[in-house]
């Protein structure tokens, strides 16, 4: 192994993976890439076989708690820490954020708005879609310059009654699990169990992007966890990693951190890092389980596990005063205990956008592999949203023929997406890092993933992380 890289990056999944991909697309073949995983390689067929043998217990593939300290163990924070990172855990929902996402305290007067602009992304976000060949709809509630690449999946009765009650505010789910078999991909085969997709529909780095990993410009290490990052003045100089129970160095020009945003934040503070919003405001959306007992309306159809996006509760002026929702219409097999009305019900996972607040923290412990992470609470922003459930449900699908409204007594202990914790912003008091991932003070480290994020939408994360990684490469590359 050379002792100075152009470039190392830390981590392999879905943030550390798109920026590569545009890195080596735009730089020669002198260039020489280090690649740091601090997990192993499972193959596809490994991880199904490892399902199988664990098929009753709770996620058995990507809870890893042993490697960081949870101060409130009643909220989960889940990932996965092997090649490919969350890509072979994730469910493959690939929504956009709205354009007001990007604008919340100039719009709403809430939150913090961020350095760029949704029509600065919207080209990002088309390529991260066409590499993960997102299935969706031809119409969204967000503005769009390319067609998907993908045909739509099937909308379900529900979802139909519901769409063409809202028109273009319910829609067909965008996802990056296939509609029409792709690559190494199969067809979406609607079994509802995305996180080993047994007919590898969903799009991993495995199945898309492994071929990086095999250019000859890049040495991939594993089994090497990075635990800190050498800075001096305005730049940094290579990381520390452990390898085989050894503490190591190696210098690089260039460090890219693409751990998720409980490392990254962790690695810096390690290092020395002393920003004072560098591991505040950890936080994620906050989901909660709903059941719509039906009359005469039976939920079948839908080519999807989650076959409908709802934006009807999403952008508005009701986020002034409490936070914005997206309906997933889920279209898993299941049946009512009634006889004749054994699919006359519909699940719903409402997920509420939530304010990220400085008193969730992710701080270093007297073992400098671990992070602690200490959550307090969900803001009062997203209890006001929740508190006023059943009358929005009520009231927003009158449109269908509702027996009976079950809602989850409390809400779910985690939706695996980790934010916020190296906030982005237009300068070092407002961010820690740019609105091209740079960190502030040094220039020569950027710092990606969900972390970035100055606010948390409604919708997933992950295209708009991936979006943000080929913009930073992009961007670097240009100037």
């Amino acid at each position: 192994m050379k002792s100075k890289y152009d470039l190392i990056v830390v981590g392999t999944g879905f943030a550390s993976s798109f920026f590569l991909k545009k890195f080596l697309e735009k730089s020669d073949s002198r260039v020489r890439v280090l690649v740091l995983e601090r997990g192993h390689f499972k193959t596809h067929q490994e991880r199904l076989q490892q399902a199988r043998n664990h098929y009753y217990q709770e996620n058995p593939l990507h809870t890893p708690s042993s490697s960081f300290i949870n101060k409130n163990p009643k909220k989960e924070w889940v990932f996965e820490n092997n090649f490919g990172g969350g890509s072979n855990c994730w469910t493959g929902n690939t929504p956009r954020f709205m354009p007001n996402d990007f604008r919340m305290q100039r719009v709403y007067g809430v939150g913090k708005d961020w350095p760029l602009s949704y029509d600065e992304l919207e080209p990002y976000y088309c390529e991260a879609e066409e590499i993960m060949s997102v299935a969706g709809p031809a119409q969204t509630p967000y503005p769009k310059s390319q067609p998907y690449p993908l045909p739509a999946h099937q909308l379900s009765r529900v979802d139909k009654v519901l769409a063409q009650h809202y028109g273009v505010l319910h829609f067909s789910q965008p996802s990056a699990r296939a509609s029409v078999a792709v690559g190494k991909r199969g067809v979406c085969c609607t079994s509802a169990v995305c996180r080993v997709c047994p007919v590898n529909a969903k799009f991993t780095i495995e199945n898309s992007l492994q071929y990086l990993y095999e250019d000859p410009r890049v040495t991939l290490l594993y089994e090497a966890q990075v635990i800190g990052v050498d800075l001096s003045g305005t730049l940094a100089r290579g990381v520390y990693y452990i390898y085989k129970g050894k503490e190591e160095t190696v210098q690089g020009e260039v460090l890219v951190l693409g751990a998720n945003a409980i490392f990254n934040a962790h690695i810096l503070l390690n290092s020395g890092d002393t920003h004072p919003m560098t591991g505040k405001n950890i936080c994620e959306q906050v989901g909660i389980n709903v059941i719509l007992h039906l009359n005469g309306l039976d939920h079948v159809g839908g080519s999807s596990v989650i076959s409908g996006n709802g934006y009807f509760m999403y952008d508005g002026a009701h986020r002034k005063d409490y936070a914005g929702c997206l309906v997933e219409v889920n279209n898993g097999p299941y049946i009512r205990n009634e006889f004749g009305k054994w699919r006359q019900l519909v699940k719903l996972r409402l997920v509420f956008e939530d304010l990220p607040d400085s008193q969730n923290l992710v701080y270093p412990s007297q073992d400098k592999r671990k992070p602690v992470v200490d959550y307090q609470d969900h803001s009062p922003y997203v209890k006001r949203a929740i508190e006023r459930l059943e009358k929005d449900i009520t009231e927003k699908l009158s449109v269908l023929p509702i027996e009976r409204i079950i809602i989850g007594k409390r809400t779910l202990a985690t939706e695996y997406h980790i934010c916020s914790t190296t906030s982005m912003g237009a300068s070092f008091t407002e961010g820690v890092i740019d609105k091209h991932l740079i960190h502030h003070q040094y220039r020569n480290v950027f710092v990606l993933g969900s972390g970035a994020f100055p606010t948390v939408s409604p919708a997933n994360p992950t295209l708009t992380l991936s979006a943000l990684s080929l913009m930073a490469a992009d961007k670097a590359l240009s100037s």
